[in-house]
């Protein structure tokens, strides 16, 4: 069973110092899009998105430790049940975000079922499959009327409702920035708890856990799914704000870069989400204006960088920097006068 750090899930209470924080942190997200241009905004929206993505799969990978190389299908499956309901069937946008969720809910759920019996590297090929299969699905003729085929889905991007003076970019960001608060809000609540400690058990003594009374297939399952499901919230997130939905979005390219993400972030850590998907959005942008010859060499140098002198993920740098700034205040408190 492969190793993970760190090997405990989220602490039961929050000090008044990091609520403090959390406070600071969130009033600052309001602020940007007031500084920023549209585009940066945009930007950020999607960082969000990917944000919220990057968590599902933290919950899988990360806490479970249960590999998927294929959870770009399931931010497929979002986004184009939130495109579909919009282009076919004139729903709103924000009433496309749960039904996305509850689909993807099921998908993955299902998918983990006869994916019980697969661990390790067989688990990440049954998924690779099914990430490299999805784009092939939606460009199917059976399916060609709901799913545009190769051309995709365009859908028009939403107003801000009437009295509100932002502007389109603007509107989708906070649309997104709630979201991303509810979800995270959620899986600390989830994580914190008995279902949380299941979890890491599963995923370190997997044998102890299931003589301890934990229903291993059970919560590898609903692991599963709620991972799709947060997933699959964030393509529907996603195709909203890129007001567009094509089968070449979602290569088995995407899958992969949202396990980089969650590296880089660092496992079993919820803050890693947000530095994950900072990182996907940001760096390749970085990375092509340094090199436009090899943009993919710089992201590489980049990568390869970030796990030498971070291998917890950016996430477990913070992390120790904060002990050893705590340590060095204790010292400093203990010495006598």
């Amino acid at each position: 069973m492969a190793d993970f750090t760190p090997a405990a899930a989220p602490k039961a209470a929050l000090s008044r110092r990091q609520v403090l924080g959390l406070v600071v942190l969130l009033l600052i997200a309001c602020a940007l899009p007031f500084v920023l241009g549209n585009y940066r905004v945009f930007q950020l929206t999607l960082a969000l998105a990917y944000a919220i993505a990057l968590l599902g799969l933290n919950m899988l990978t990360g806490y479970n430790g249960q590999i998927s190389l294929g959870h770009g299908a399931f931010f497929a499956i979002g986004a184009y049940t939130a495109a579909i309901l919009m282009d076919k069937a004139n729903w709103p946008y924000w009433a496309t975000i749960p039904v996305a969720g509850v689909v993807c809910l099921v998908a993955g759920f299902l998918f983990g079922l006869p994916a019980l019996r697969l661990e390790g590297l067989y688990l990440a090929l049954a998924t690779f499959a099914l990430g490299v299969a999805m784009p092939q699905i939606l460009k199917h003729k059976g399916l060609e009327h709901w799913t545009g085929g190769a051309m995709g889905v365009v859908i028009l991007k939403p107003e801000a409702p009437p009295g509100i003076p932002l502007s389109q970019d603007q509107w989708l960001y906070f649309f997104t920035l709630f979201w991303v608060v509810l979800l995270f809000f959620a899986a600390w609540n989830l994580l914190r708890g008995r279902i949380g400690r299941a979890l890491v058990a599963i995923r370190d003594q997997p044998i102890a856990a299931q003589a301890m009374g934990v229903n291993t297939a059970m919560y590898k399952s609903l692991t599963f799914g709620v991972s799709a499901l947060y997933t699959g919230v964030a393509g529907a997130l996603s195709a909203i704000a890129v007001q567009f939905a094509s089968p070449d979005s979602f290569s088995v390219f995407l899958s992969l870069t949202l396990l980089v993400g969650v590296v880089v972030g660092g496992l079993a850590s919820i803050s890693g989400a947000i530095y994950g998907a900072l990182f996907i959005q940001f760096i390749p942008n970085i990375a092509d204006q340094i090199s436009r010859a090899a943009p993919w060499a710089i992201y590489g140098v980049f990568l390869i960088g970030l796990m030498y002198l971070m291998p917890t993920g950016v996430a477990g740098l913070v992390r120790l920097v904060r002990h050893k700034l705590a340590r060095r205040q204790a010292r400093s408190e203990a010495r006598p006068l």
